[in-house]
């Protein structure tokens, strides 16, 4: 009898939600920007966006954006890209939709990119324009005359704070310190750009489902990073899958939602600025989230009714004194992406909040979000869920070779979200989609009988003990087992005998020796699989949205 393959019946579909379809419909909207101006005017009168206590409507929203985009119109031509250099302010969502009603691209940018980063960043989208805070503009300048970039438009925390923000700038560049000099030649700020655009005419730009909206930078481990286009029919399509995914859950004018993972990752991007946004939402923006006590502080102010966040944010908030204090009463519905979601920390949320941590995946290539577990989910359940709408998942050996259901192998996407390629690097995008449409994702994935995925490691990160697959994650998930282990990293190291070995980082909330872990583990892995090597961490690496980069504790070749 011949084995049955993930893709023979898609298995997936007999578990969907009640109400969710195979296929979405066809599209609503023609762009992000009409999905946008949509929202603004359907949700006029209601909160778009909280920041430090200062609140704007989606009727303020749109007027800003108008300006901004009739200000960048003055100066720019349609399809130019335009970056986004900044972390969570009322000034991000203005600027975004203001760039795409422009008729232009935003390429997000990491504010903590070295000169370097940046300076590849903006060449190779071949950034016309950027919009920065003023705290990063000295990273700008060093490499400004070796860009094509031809405006500058700088701003600071508190610019549509009113006084309050007038206050905060001063005390942040002239009592804390905290905005290097920085020497440019030509810059205007973000407020006398919106004046000046309030005294120009806005032209309405007409842009197509096939016109590039993001040039959305990878952070690759390998190599500099390269710009996935994402288009403005990958945005829509990846709205809506996730709508008809949550319809049972999500309601329009009703959420209030808790942004604290930067809304320049795609993640945020997506689910936090683009979806909440056509559910009219109410946006609450964290600047800092590493001020966990802030954090914390700031969530009492609220009646919160969702949140999204990596897995070492979740952990951050379940060990700050004070958040099982917080008032989780209308809170219902938390999403959890970017790296895999630990058991521990799913359990401990659910005892806290009382609400399920539901795991979801994508990449920046699918525009995110290409599985997700459906949002009745009783209990955490180790997977990444089912293949959302439209969207079919495939795992396949190093042959391409199709696998057996529950059979390991590499994770392949192919759906309407799936990004057009990388941006000049047709070699690249052919390595990594072929001709049918798959996207190769680089995770090693499994799938049960029921459909559900489970992401096991990635494809570059396993590690080769004795011939025997040991996957970091499942090191990780067992060791984060023992009360004291806060968080941990594992890694391969070559050895003469077994080839490699595997290699724990781990941060404690208590004193262990290495040979407590080391037993802790054994507890609870096969023999191979126990780290040969401990070492103690004050913190881990991480990204810019908190995920443990493994990369940067691997010995420098």
């Amino acid at each position: 009898m011949r084995a049955i393959l993930v893709t023979d019946s898609k298995p997936w579909l007999k578990s969907y939600p009640k109400g969710v379809p195979e296929f979405i419909s066809e599209l609503s909207y023609d762009s992000v920007a009409d999905m946008i101006e949509n929202a603004c005017e359907k949700y006029e009168n209601r909160t778009a966006y909280v920041n430090y206590g200062k609140s704007i409507t989606y009727g303020q929203l749109e007027e800003m954006s108008r300006h901004l985009a009739a200000f960048l119109q003055s100066k720019l031509n349609k399809g130019d890209a335009v970056s986004i250099m900044m972390p969570n302010l009322l000034q991000y969502p203005i600027a975004v939709f203001a760039i795409l009603r422009a008729g232009m691209i935003v390429t997000n940018t990491n504010p903590l990119y070295t000169p370097r980063e940046l300076e590849h960043q903006l060449n190779d989208s071949d950034a016309k324009a950027i919009i920065v805070i003023e705290n990063y503009a000295c990273t700008f300048s060093e490499v400004a005359q070796n860009t094509p970039v031809e405006h500058v438009i700088t701003t600071q925390i508190g610019d549509l704070l009113g006084f309050k923000g007038k206050f905060m700038n001063f005390m942040i560049k002239k009592v804390k310190k905290m905005v290097p000099n920085f020497e440019l030649d030509n810059y205007t700020s973000f407020n006398k750009v919106l004046s000046q655009g309030k005294k120009l005419d806005f032209k309405k730009t007409k842009t197509t489902l096939d016109d590039i909206a993001f040039l959305q930078y990878t952070g690759g481990t390998t190599g500099v990073s390269k710009g996935a286009m994402l288009t403005n029919r990958n945005l829509v399509s990846n709205v809506e899958q996730v709508r008809q995914w949550n319809a049972n859950s999500l309601k329009e004018g009703k959420e209030i939602v808790i942004t604290a993972l930067p809304l320049y990752h795609i993640f945020a991007l997506n689910a936090n600025c683009l979806l909440f946004t056509e559910y009219g939402a109410k946006n609450i923006l964290i600047t800092n989230p590493r001020d966990m006590p802030g954090f914390v502080k700031e969530l009492s102010n609220h009646k919160f009714t969702a949140m999204t966040g990596v897995n070492t944010l979740f952990n951050g908030l379940l060990n700050t004194p004070g958040f099982d204090q917080v008032n989780f009463d209308n809170f219902r519905f938390a999403l959890g992406g970017g790296m895999a979601v630990q058991k521990d920390t799913a359990t401990r949320w659910k005892k806290t909040t009382g609400v399920t941590l539901l795991e979801a995946y994508g990449l920046t290539e699918t525009s995110p979000a290409a599985c997700m577990n459906p949002s009745d989910l009783k209990e955490y359940n180790g997977m990444i869920g089912l293949p959302i709408s439209s969207t079919e998942c495939d795992i396949r050996d190093d042959d391409g070779n199709s696998m057996p259901i529950g059979e390991r192998g590499e994770l392949c996407i192919r759906g309407p979200q799936v990004m057009k390629g990388y941006l000049n690097r047709p070699e690249a995008t052919a390595e990594t989609i072929d001709e049918n449409g798959w996207l190769k994702t680089g995770d090693i994935a499994v799938m049960n009988e029921e459909g559900f995925f489970k992401i096991v490691d990635r494809k570059k990160d396993m590690i080769l003990v004795s011939g025997f697959n040991v996957y970091p994650n499942e090191i990780e998930d067992a060791a984060c087992l023992h009360v004291n282990i806060i968080e941990c990293a594992a890694i391969g190291l070559p050895d003469d005998k077994s080839g490699e070995v595997v290699k724990l980082f781990v941060v404690v909330s208590e004193e262990m020796t290495v040979q407590e872990v080391k037993d802790h583990c054994r507890e609870n892995l096969t023999g191979y699989k126990v780290p040969r090597h401990i070492e103690f961490k004050e913190e881990l690496p991480k990204s810019n949205v908190g995920k443990i980069l493994r990369k940067d504790l691997r010995p420098s070749e």
